[in-house]
């Protein structure tokens, strides 16, 4: 094997995936070109803006500054993996949409993992708490306001497993 490409193998959105990719390409390059999904969004580049977050072994993580072969053996959820195709929105993506916390949805797919992450580890969280899990994530659209309340929503309707 060339010795600027490796094997990697890990899980994304559930689905098993073994590739031979650049050691080069980022996580966002890999889940965008190689595995088709687009709604990880590619901002700064540089771990920045939060548009490109995912959660990476049940934790966020800047998909920009990661490269793929540091996902091997890894378990990745994005955006396209919150719901499927034909179901329902995740009660996240449903309360960010009723409370207008999208307004272009350019950054919404890296506002939605770091709310994912802080309402599976805490139920109730208060607005300081919400507000310190987004602080990552830049959005230059909504005022931050219907963001807060669209995760305050989804906290209170979310049925957790």
């Amino acid at each position: 094997m060339d010795r600027h490409r490796k094997t990697v193998h890990l899980t994304v959105n559930g689905v098993e995936y073994e590739r031979e990719v650049e050691v080069r390409k980022t996580l966002a390059d890999f889940l965008r070109y190689d595995l088709g999904l687009r709604g990880t969004h590619l901002g700064c580049e540089h771990g920045v803006c939060g548009a490109c977050t995912v959660m990476f072994n049940d934790s966020s993580a800047r998909s920009c500054i990661l490269y793929a072969v540091q996902a091997d053996g890894a378990d990745i959820l994005t955006v396209e993996g919150l719901t499927s195709p034909e179901g329902p929105l995740h009660p996240i993506q449903e309360a960010f949409r009723k409370h207008h916390g999208l307004q272009c949805g350019f950054c919404t797919p890296g506002f939605l993992m770091p709310a994912l992450e802080l309402l599976v580890e805490k139920h109730g969280p208060t607005e300081k708490e919400i507000r310190n899990a987004i602080s990552g994530n830049l959005c230059r659209c909504t005022g931050y306001a219907g963001i807060v309340e669209a995760i305050r929503e989804a906290d209170a309707m979310w049925e957790r497993p």
